[in-house]
């Protein structure tokens, strides 16, 4: 196959952690012609949607890990697999994107995740269409409601709907210490929503990143464990990653959601789990691959090309 990855500048990606280079080096090793470009070079002339884009090729060093050849501009469609792998903000730009690519798909491309579905899809909000996994939570502008939920609920956790790797993620204890000027900076004085929910403790044992692929569950999730004073669990905040096996609630949530997400055309999805509670639904550009493969042996990037052949297979069909 043809396959172009839609990424942030190759030159900033680790290596030794990073999923979208795990997907790279397993596509190459399995003799599928892979291609680059960024976000910023999606364009639409002429009726057609194509890209700059660059032949890419992936060394065997991960320090000094890619060749690039030289550019063409290239209509999408003619490619056998377009993988969405920019990073959030999702920004304005990011929905533009969302666009292109689904006029690209019109004309024929196919897109991994569905841009439609990932555009539709709030990685925070998603979670109140399974009001069985989640824990107390409000979504709301309203200060007032915010003051009420946590006079209720004592210990909460208040963030923004847009952020991501643990960005603006505040906790207010039963002494409702800085509430007001946390609610007023994060929501910006009423102008932004929030969302405010029961805080969970099994944070301590980890912020648990369950990945579907192609409809099914990875056997084991990695959870992201909090570091010395810290609440958040996210890598990019300095959680430590420990793989470990689905318990029988992360299989339940995990085998619940599994099919319908499939059904809306996303290919690779990231539950976030903590305790027995779902707390997001990622689609833009999920991780965790090497980590639970250095850790357990289990190749995640092969599971993930393993679909995506499916998937291109069934849609040439």
């Amino acid at each position: 196959m043809r396959i172009l990855f839609i990424t942030d500048p190759l030159e900033t990606f680790k290596t030794y952690k990073d999923s979208t280079y795990a997907m790279m080096k397993e596509a190459a090793a399995r003799g599928h012609e892979l291609f680059f470009c960024l976000q910023s070079q999606l364009s639409l002339a002429d009726g057609v949607v194509e890209a700059v884009t660059r032949p890419l090729d992936v060394t065997d060093d991960a320090q000094d890990w890619f060749r690039l050849g030289e550019s063409a501009l290239t209509p999408l469609a003619t490619f056998d697999a377009v993988l969405m792998r920019k990073d959030p903000p999702f920004d304005m730009e990011y929905v533009t994107s969302t666009w292109l690519l689904e006029l690209a798909e019109k004309q024929g491309a196919r897109i991994f995740n569905k841009p439609q579905a990932i555009r539709d899809h709030s990685e925070k909000l998603a979670i109140g269409q399974f009001p069985q996994f989640i824990t107390p939570t409000l979504v709301t502008r309203d200060a007032g409601r915010i003051r009420a939920f946590h006079a209720e609920h004592q210990d909460i956790i208040v963030k923004p709907l847009d952020g991501m790797g643990g960005m603006g993620i505040f906790r207010v204890g039963p002494d409702a210490l800085n509430l007001g000027a946390i609610v007023e900076t994060l929501g910006d004085n009423g102008a932004r929503t929030l969302m405010v929910q029961r805080y969970i403790p099994e944070i301590k044992a980890g912020d648990k990143r369950i990945l579907l692929i192609g409809g099914k569950p990875v056997p084991y999730s990695l959870a992201r464990i909090p570091q010395g004073t810290e609440i958040r669990g996210n890598l990019a905040a300095g959680g430590l990653g420990r793989a470990q096996e689905l318990s029988a609630r992360d299989r339940e949530i995990a085998e619940t959601l599994a099919p319908g997400l499939w059904k809306q055309g996303l290919l690779l999805v990231g539950l976030d789990v903590i305790g027995d509670y779902l707390t997001e639904v990622n689609v833009t550009s999920p991780t965790c691959f090497q980590e639970i493969a250095q850790q357990t042996g289990f190749n995640v990037a092969a599971m993930f090309v393993d679909a995506l052949e499916e998937a291109v297979a069934a849609e040439r069909r």
